[in-house]
């Protein structure tokens, strides 16, 4: 490794993928199979960045009702009334484990705006239109005002979201 390529711990972010109760519980519409599993090891790592005093992105899924904002893999079941991550639902929701409190709840409207929800002094919301949090968002913009070069990436169903994440980091920080 290089200058280029070595993390630096001290300017890390964690950013947690579409870890929703719709993708995440047993029984869950679009429950993906073993993220329930890792939820716990997400919350110790989250914990250690809030301890760390160190950024938390976590970055949502939320799919209107008439499938206008949804990707071509889940478009038809959504226009045939599929309910997955729908802004208002219990849902769409950040799984309470990773929540940095019990009250915290996400702000659809804003969300969708493209704002940044503040969870806490340094942790927020984001929501991503698709697998990338990176495509169609300020993410590269908002983590180099915060001088974040290296990201930590968790999540659900890692072939998709967390993976298209990883590759698009490459691309976007450290321009």
């Amino acid at each position: 490794m290089d200058t280029y390529t070595r993390p630096d711990p001290e300017q890390a972010a964690l950013l947690t993928i579409d870890t929703q109760n719709d993708f995440t519980l047993p029984g869950a519409p679009a429950e993906i199979e073993g993220t329930v599993d890792a939820v716990p090891r997400m919350a110790r790592l989250a914990g250690a960045f809030r301890s760390a005093e160190a950024p938390i992105v976590h970055v949502v899924r939320l799919y209107e009702a008439d499938g206008s904002n949804v990707d071509r893999c889940r478009r038809a079941a959504i226009e045939e009334g599929a309910e997955i991550v729908r802004p208002g639902t219990d849902g769409a929701e950040l799984v309470e484990k990773l929540k940095p409190s019990e009250d915290v709840g996400l702000e659809a409207d804003r969300l969708l705006d493209g704002e940044f929800q503040q969870l806490g002094s340094r942790e927020w919301l984001l929501y991503k239109p698709r697998w990338s949090a990176f495509f169609g968002t300020d993410l590269d913009e908002f983590l180099t005002e915060r001088g974040v070069d290296t990201v930590v990436v968790c999540g659900c169903n890692f072939p998709n979201c967390p993976r298209t994440t990883v590759y698009e980091a490459s691309e976007n920080l450290l321009k």
